[in-house]
């Protein structure tokens, strides 16, 4: 708890164009991974372009390390199948929450994060400050897999008595 710098919610919104892994379709499910937390949202069933709306919530000691994302078909009767992975950074996330910007108008792009062969950013992802609290909406190009992209949304949460970014 001393090492606490604060949570990140991630709030996984919808899956796009998501691969085939059963017949006709798939049950998809996303499992987000950081040191050795693991979450997971729900499974919707029958859609290769799911809307999961889910919040997951990682505590944070270590801003550089690497958010490890997959999807999964869920299967009944065997192991579940992948449908793609991708990795992302929070270190401009976190730097731009380091900035302590109050007072800015609504709505202000505080950075850009640009696609690059280091990140599985599908486009340029803004950092915004919105509604009292630095915001980064970002969609991921899934790897390791034909087709899918995953859309999320990042917001940081301060905890009282822990150190500060």
């Amino acid at each position: 708890m001393e090492n606490l710098l604060g949570l990140l919610r991630i709030h996984v919104d919808r899956g796009v164009n998501l691969a085939i892994r059963d017949v006709v379709s798939s049950d998809p499910y996303v499992v987000i991974k950081m040191g050795k937390q693991k979450l997971k949202t729900r499974v919707v069933k029958k859609n290769l372009n799911p809307e999961w709306n889910d919040d997951l919530t990682l505590s944070i000691s270590d801003p550089h390390a690497p958010i490890h994302l997959q999807v999964y078909d869920k299967d009944t009767f065997s192991l579940d199948d992948k449908m793609g992975d991708a990795d992302f950074s929070i270190g401009p996330f976190t730097e731009a929450v380091k900035m302590r910007l109050a007072g800015l108008p609504n709505n202000t792009i505080v950075t850009k994060v640009l696609p690059s062969r280091q990140n599985c950013l599908a486009e340029e992802s803004h950092i915004v400050w919105k509604d009292g609290k630095v915001v980064q909406n970002m969609v991921l190009r899934l790897r390791n897999v034909e087709s899918g992209e995953v859309e999320l949304k990042l917001n940081w949460i301060d905890i009282p008595g822990s150190r500060h970014l």
